[in-house]
């Protein structure tokens, strides 16, 4: 095998990730398979995973989020200032600032070594300070040359840093030669007297540095020995490193000295042109090279001999000088070890014996005085104030005191099963001939619920859950207060109250021991003076001998004195990590069951208003069951008043065609007429507070009251959400057209109940009233959810003289924002309070999966220049005959999404692409550039940059928002606009 082949088979393909300087880089190997793996596993794990707490360590890897993309990247902490952390990116080598919110921890399985490694250019360095000015010029020639591109690299050696010294090509183009050519680095020489360190040889190779240098780089050969980089220091077995960091720049200079120096450098040359021939990395005219490198380091030579060979000799004196300064100050730095041990030694005998042995009797009372005296503070401290106690005061509370499910639940739970069966199967009987046996299932059902519910009632009557509940959260707030820092485990040890209990036994028993052994000790001691004041009594006989007060006596006190000490350091309150452990294990466990047990209250209380509420309905209709005549009695006066205004109207007509005019009896009429209405209005208002009545009942516990009473069209009322109101008709208003708006349909403005409204008409036939019914009845349901974001359906009806379909709105029409925007404009902030109001209606609509297809200026309304408010749409079209009406425009921007207008459905994200069309048309009216799915074009436009981010992000259909995703943008959130 050739010297090709064999480099052809060291070589590495990988592809550069960072470029940090003109001739330093990251990359990852090309090879490696598991970054998508990686990328995948971070974008899984680091959205839930616990932020950074604490310090952090500077041998884990973490998560942090990239300020450009917001994604997730493996990173170590290289410095921290306060909430700030200084990070490196290990699987790309860039770096950044970021903030403690942006960064987490990662699970073990992530805590591998970086992808990507740190390269530089073998045998060549950066410009020097004197051509500082080329730094960033390199830098920049460098990034355009190799970033993110795949090279072939030939490792040579590696830095103390871990950086690979390395040869790299572009397919046949020498990168360092390039980087040599256009002077952004020079040619590096080993021996130098600065910098020079030898590195860890990756191969076998003669030269030390490559054949591609050339006699213009050489000039500047003796500006360039010193920035080799640093490698991996090698030191003597003789020496300390110590020793060799002072005697650095001298040990550097003693490698010039060497005998064979004017030998050396040229056959190194020439191993080097060697090996370069042989790897195809050296130009054809290397000889010449040759010749002009050993010109160049005669002249170096000469150089070095005439001009440092003096300040070489000067340096190794200087070394040998520091060489035995430093041994003899090791000498004198032992020998005042020995001394300050010796004299420790000494004072700790000295304390010892002046302990054991007080000099007066005085000073061993003193200080047998101010020990009984320290732990008499010591035992009248409450112990209750500890925090374990606090905490099995807690425990106590929470085990003997606790509230379970009342035994009646379970009953109850089987009884309102059988009562919800007898419901559905009423629910489900269309025929009167079926129903009766039906609903007196359903009696019996309820009468057997009725008493289940009331030995329930009673059950719970008995228990104190009002106390019960203010006594958890009680002991709850003052458990997290004492143990606020700890953080919930993802499993607790359902044994850790009697583990807690068994803890704190055993360290009471020794509390006891301690304090027993102190009281006995004392209370011989006690004894002792007792027998010795009575030996010192001389006004009375005594049977106390010298022999009783004097044998023992030092005994005694000895034993007092050990017995205070030992119960003075035993430190009870001092916990290690076993007892701590043991201590938030139990904290833990019994927030878990205040938790559970405040969760089952919470279930207790609402079963019981549940069913009082239900005792109550049952009550209510225990004698008779509800009927639908009071409904009947509304709809006989609507059609009297319905009857007697037709009337009313054919008098004012026939008065208004008569030949002689009478005025007084018109205006007469006309009142009457406007009272009739009022009136009729009023009895509408009635007949649809007795149909919701009907719904309850109906939802709730009498669903046999459709098939009951069918001419009260229960069923049609509530399959329309309570939108259809059968009883109003075109003629019971008093309605103007609407003819600047009526350009696509019939627009009426009238009045009802006070309220300034516009009837919609529809042309509709039997099949598209259906249609029409059933999507103004969806469109109704989210506004009621919704209803301060969209305009409201006050009520629908058909007319019973014509084939039109009307729906009832407020009178918005001068508030649109097409009209406030001719007559006068919105201001920026403005615009972001009424556009965030249509997001919301938006945002309520897409969530019960309507498209509203109908977007535009005219169905936009504001309400007080402070909220915008989504408009209806037209019920008798399909979201895709919708989108295609004319009216879809802001100005010059069409509305219609671009993947619309490819064939693609009406969905949420183009009702987004039309809220951004109008956002832009809002700020920017004459604005008549192309928007595509690729690119939007602001060029000109002096735009906010959170505006623009947010319509970049509703323009294009890759990155399109949805309305919550909106709304969380900065635009809405910030107040700065």
């Amino acid at each position: 095998m050739d010297q090709s082949e064999i480099q052809s088979e060291k070589m590495e393909l990988v592809v550069v990730t960072y470029v940090v300087d003109a001739i330093t880089f990251w990359a990852q190997n090309v090879t490696d398979k598991i970054n998508e793996k990686i990328n995948a596993m971070l974008t899984e794990k680091c959205p839930t995973a616990p932020i950074l707490m604490g310090r952090p360590s500077s041998h884990k890897v973490y998560a942090a989020r990239f300020s450009e993309d917001k994604c997730w990247y493996r990173c170590t902490v290289q410095q921290q200032t306060e909430d700030k952390f200084y990070i490196l990116y290990i699987d790309f080598g860039n770096m950044e600032i970021v903030s403690r919110s942006d960064l987490v921890e990662l699970p073990e399985e992530l805590q591998t070594a970086g992808l990507a490694k740190k390269y530089r250019f073998w045998g060549i360095h950066a410009s020097s300070e004197q051509d500082s000015a080329l730094h960033p010029q390199g830098k920049s020639f460098l990034h355009n040359m190799i970033h993110g591109k795949k090279l072939r690299v030939h490792k040579k050696s590696v830095c103390f840093d871990g950086t690979i010294l390395v040869e790299a090509f572009q397919g046949n183009l020498d990168i360092g030669e390039e980087l040599l050519k256009f002077k952004l680095a020079k040619v590096s020489l080993p021996g130098n007297k600065e910098n020079s360190i030898p590195s860890v040889k990756l191969q076998e190779h003669t030269g030390l540095w490559p054949s591609r240098s050339t006699s213009g780089e050489l000039e500047t050969l003796g500006s360039t020995l010193g920035s080799m980089p640093k490698l991996r220091p090698i030191f003597s077995v003789q020496k300390p490193p110590e020793f060799f960091r002072e005697q650095k720049s001298a040990i550097d200079l003693q490698h010039v000295e060497k005998p064979n120096i004017d030998q050396e450098p040229l056959t190194e040359i020439k191993s080097s042109t060697t090996d370069a021939d042989e790897q195809q990395l050296c130009s054809q005219d290397t000889e010449q090279v040759h010749n002009e490198t050993e010109s160049e380091l005669q002249s170096m030579r000469e150089v070095i001999d005439e001009k440092h060979m003096e300040e070489i000799k000067k340096l190794k004196e200087e070394g040998s000088a520091v060489q035995l300064h430093v041994l003899l100050l090791g000498q004198q730095l032992k020998e005042a070890k020995l001394e300050l041990q010796t004299l420790k030694e000494s004072h700790e005998k000295t304390k010892e014996i002046g302990n054991n042995h007080p000099t007066t009797v005085a000073n061993r009372i003193s200080q047998l005085a101010k020990k009984v005296d320290a732990v008499r503070k010591l035992r009248e401290r409450n112990p209750c104030s500890t925090d374990e106690e606090h905490l099995l005061q807690s425990i106590t509370i929470i085990k003997n005191y606790r509230i379970s499910m009342p035994m009646s639940s379970e009953r109850l739970e089987l009884a309102w099963k059988a009562y919800d069966q007898a419901l559905e199967n009423l629910k489900h009987c269309q025929t009167i001939t079926e129903i009766q046996p039906l609903v007196n299932s359903r009696n019996e059902a309820r009468g057997a619920l009725l008493l289940t519910v009331d030995d329930f009632l009673q059950e719970v009557d008995k228990f104190p859950v009002r106390e019960r509940a203010n006594r958890l959260k009680e002991v709850a707030s003052s458990l997290t207060a004492v143990f606020s820092s700890v953080m919930l485990p993802e499993q607790i040890d359902e044994y850790a109250f009697e583990k807690f209990c068994e803890w704190k036994r055993h360290k009471q028993q020794r509390i006891k021991t301690v304090q027993k052994a102190t009281d006995e000790a004392l209370l011989a001691l006690s004894g002792w003076a007792s027998s010795f004041s009575k030996f010192l009594c001389l006004m009375e006989k005594t049977s106390v001998t010298e022999k009783d007060v004097s044998e023992g006596v030092d005994e005694i006190l000895m034993n007092a004195d050990n017995a205070l000490s030992e119960e003075l350091d035993t430190e009870f309150s001092k916990q290690n990590n076993q007892d701590r452990k043991i201590v938030f294990n139990a904290f833990l466990k019994a927030m878990q069951d205040i938790q559970k047990e405040q969760s089952l209250l919470e279930d207790i209380k609402k079963m019981y208003d549940l069913n009082s509420k239900f005792k109550q309905e049952v009550q209510q209709w225990q004698s008779s069951p509800p009927k639908a005549d009071e409904l009947f009695v509304v709809k006989k006066r609507i059609r009297n008043l319905r009857s007697q205004l037709r009337w009313k109207l054919v008098e004012v007509s026939c008065l208004e065609e008569a030949e002689e005019l009478d005025l007084p009896e018109i205006l007469k009429k006309k009142e009457e007429i406007a009272e009739t209405r009022n009136a009729l209005f009023q009895e509408i208002s009635q007949e649809k507070k007795q149909y919701i009545m009907l719904c309850e009942l109906v939802k709730k516990s009498f669903p046999e009251l459709p098939v009951i009473y069918p001419d009260a069209d229960i069923n049609d009322y509530m399959s329309s959400a309570g939108l259809l109101v059968k009883s109003l008709d075109r003629d019971m208003f008093d309605a103007e057209p609407m003819k600047e708006l009526s350009g696509k349909r019939p627009l009426l403005s009238t009045d009802f109940q006070g309220q300034k409204v516009v009837l919609k008409c529809y042309a509709v036939d039997r099949e598209s009233e259906v249609k029409v019914l059933e999507q103004a009845a969806e469109y109704h349901r989210v506004q009621q959810n919704n209803p301060a974001t969209t305009v409201p359906l006050l009520a629908l009806f058909c007319g019973k003289s014509d084939p039109l379909a009307y729906v009832m709105v407020p009178d918005y029409s001068i508030g649109s924002l097409r009209a406030i925007q001719k007559s006068s404009p919105l201001f920026s902030c403005e615009i972001r309070n009424v556009m965030k109001g249509v997001a919301l209606g938006l945002q309520g609509l897409h969530a019960a999966s309507v498209t509203h297809a109908s977007l535009h200026p005219n169905n936009v309304f504001v309400i007080g220049r402070e909220r915008g408010i989504v408009g209806d749409y037209d019920f008798t079209k399909a979201p895709e005959q919708r989108v295609c009406d004319s009216g879809m425009i802001a100005g010059f921007i069409s509305l219609v999404a671009p993947e619309v207008k490819q064939g693609q459905p009406p969905s949420p994200s183009s009702d987004m692409y039309a809220f951004g069309g109008i956002m832009l048309w809002l700020h920017f009216q004459d604005f008549n550039g192309a928007l595509d799915t690729q690119n939007v074009d602001f060029t000109g436009l002096e735009m906010n940059v959170k505006l623009q981010a947010l319509l970049s992000k509703l323009l294009l259909s890759s990155t399109r928002l949805s309305a919550s995703e909106a709304l969380k943008q900065d635009y809405f959130i910030s107040d700065d606009m």
